[in-house]
């Protein structure tokens, strides 16, 4: 049986899946295609049910959640760090709402991590692809950028400034929750059968490359956007860790929290069942 294991072209996501790429762990007979595209299109294909295992925003999962359930593996949490609004200089937070902001799509949950924290559901934002946010901000595009992804390691190489870090944000005000950013989802037409096995397999290749961490970081730079190996682990062992293997219980109620504020301010449709497989 084909499975298509849709995820970004990023250094910790191929971190995750090298295992299964390379045949390091028994696959139980399914045969896994890699489809690498940005967080903002999975979402996008999430909705219309294109792939059996996508990751996605969890700012997406309500929007999905009829044809998706949440694996336990595959978690990317900010813990105590995250997305960040940077700018050319220093600002006031309070002068935020203000400011035209680059952002990396509507359904990322960055965005409404932005959102809860400006305590706003519209504000002067323009989205363009991540890998474009930085640049944008240096050439005066826009007034600052909401950063994702490897920026978030990078920025200060660039001469940009962090205005708000929402990972921290985030941390502070829940009292040491971890920001839900993204997740995979399995299709629920596979099956409980299928869904449980993918859902082991997935997460034994999370698990071999953290026990194998040397070769699986050196198969991950190849989609490190040309930083370095130093970088590249660091980057890693940020959004691949204990709470990637299993969210555990802090980061099931850091999910809950999430969508629960999102929801009060009608950011989201109503939350549906969490089930996570």
């Amino acid at each position: 049986m084909k499975i298509h294991v849709a995820h970004s072209p990023d250094s910790d996501d191929a971190f995750m899946f090298y295992a299964i790429n390379h045949q390091k762990i028994d696959t139980k007979g399914y045969e896994f295609i890699d489809v690498l595209s940005d967080i903002e299109t999975l979402n996008q294909e999430a909705l219309k049910g294109t792939y059996e295992v996508s990751a996605i925003s969890i700012h997406a999962f309500p929007y999905v959640a009829d044809k998706y359930a949440l694996l336990s593996s595959g978690a990317s949490m900010g813990d105590n760090y995250g997305p960040m609004i940077v700018a050319k200089e220093e600002f006031d937070i309070k002068d935020l709402k203000n400011k035209k902001i680059a952002v990396p799509g509507k359904l990322t949950s960055a965005f409404l991590a932005l959102q809860l924290f400006l305590k706003e559901k519209e504000f002067n934002y323009e989205v363009m692809p991540f890998d474009k946010i930085i640049p944008a901000v240096k050439e005066g595009k826009v007034d600052a950028g909401l950063i994702i992804h490897e920026g978030q390691l990078t920025y200060q190489d660039e001469g940009l400034k962090c205005i708000v870090d929402l990972g921290k944000w985030w941390y502070e005000k829940t009292g040491g929750l971890p920001l839900p950013l993204g997740g995979n989802v399995i299709r629920k037409d596979l099956g409980e059968k299928t869904m449980k096995e993918v859902s082991e397999i997935l997460r034994e290749s999370i698990k071999y490359s953290l026990t194998h961490r040397e070769e699986a970081v050196d198969y991950a730079l190849k989609f490190a956007r040309d930083m370095t190996k130093e970088k590249a682990d660091k980057f890693i062992g940020m959004y691949v860790n204990d709470l990637t293997v299993d969210y555990g219980e802090r980061g099931r109620k850091a999910i809950e929290l999430f969508l629960r504020e999102a929801r009060e301010m009608d950011l989201i449709p109503e939350i549906p069942e969490i089930k996570f497989v």
